[in-house]
């Protein structure tokens, strides 16, 4: 079954109250299941088009995450689609995530390799203020995502 997005295509996340954040798969197994996502504010009335977002770049991202692509699947998150002469994978890294040991307390760098349905290839102890600073570890199924963005968004 082919999947209905790919590498650098845009998307629109429904919010709570009728608004909607902005998505972008920056990386995807060739079978899908586990991507990357750099997510976007503000908060949008309607869902945008492509060209409304095509000047975002990956340094506007208000959260960097790997996510399951079922709402994609079925739908319930747009694609808007892919703008070619903004993708450029280098352009939008696979950062290093920040990880705490629940049980230890102890803060980790965790470092993946550019398929985001792998397990972390490199796992570095760091003190709990760079680990603050790095995107969280994780991986998030679609109301998570949902939840946290409208958190960020909450302001907006």
């Amino acid at each position: 079954m082919a999947l209905p997005y790919r590498e650098g295509d845009w998307f629109a996340i429904p919010l709570r109250g009728g608004t909607f954040a902005v998505g972008r798969i920056v990386r995807s197994p060739r079978r899908g299941g586990i991507l990357l996502g750099y997510f976007f504010g503000p908060r949008r009335r309607q869902v945008p088009t492509l060209q409304e977002v095509a000047n975002l770049e990956a340094q506007d991202a208000v959260m960097v995450r790997r996510f399951g692509d079922l709402a994609l699947m079925e739908g319930s998150w747009p694609i808007l689609g892919h703008h070619q002469a903004t993708w450029n994978a280098q352009q939008w890294p696979m950062p290093p995530f920040g990880f705490e040991d629940p049980l230890t307390r102890k803060s980790w760098r965790r470092d993946y390799s550019d398929d985001p349905s792998k397990l972390w290839i490199r796992q570095v102890p760091i003190s709990a203020e760079e680990r603050r600073a790095l995107p969280k570890d994780g991986l998030l199924g679609a109301d998570a995502v949902v939840v946290l963005l409208h958190g960020l968004l909450r302001e907006e």
